[in-house]
């Protein structure tokens, strides 16, 4: 497939791979997440699971909120990457779409973000507004 990812973006991606590597646990830690700034900073994050669903965190989440919390307002892009569980054969970490939730903080937060989501086989990078057409609105 082709791809629009750029040498960046596969930086990025690795450092979604590291943190999630570094912190994975089984029931607790699964998906790890790397995100930009339009100045080239990176900032990572893992989902923190926890026993009711509702309070379950996600990785996007974690990690924007990691980059708010050091002042950054400006970013560029963002990847998610899924550890595989103990039982599963495939032991590769792989790129996942972002959640409906996430994909309404990000449109919120960083509405000019682009999120690279597998599609097809291959990867490839879309605006958060793509991934969420007729986002909610207050107005």
């Amino acid at each position: 497939m082709n791809t629009n990812l750029t040498d960046r973006d596969t930086e990025l991606i690795e450092a979604a791979r590291a943190i999630i590597r570094k912190r994975y646990a089984y029931g607790r830690h699964h998906i790890g997440c790397a995100i930009r700034t339009k100045e080239g900073k990176v900032y990572t994050g893992v989902h923190v699971e926890a026993n009711v669903g509702r309070v379950t965190v996600c990785a996007e989440a974690m990690t924007l909120g990691h980059a708010l919390s050091e002042g950054e307002t400006e970013f560029e892009s963002i990847a998610a990457v899924r550890h595989p569980g103990p039982d599963e054969e495939d032991r590769s970490i792989k790129v996942v779409a972002p959640c409906g939730m996430c994909r309404e903080l990000l449109a919120d937060y960083c509405p000019d973000i682009e999120v690279i989501v597998p599609v097809g086989g291959g990867l490839v990078k879309r605006a958060v507004t793509d991934l969420l057409p007729l986002k909610y609105t207050r107005e």
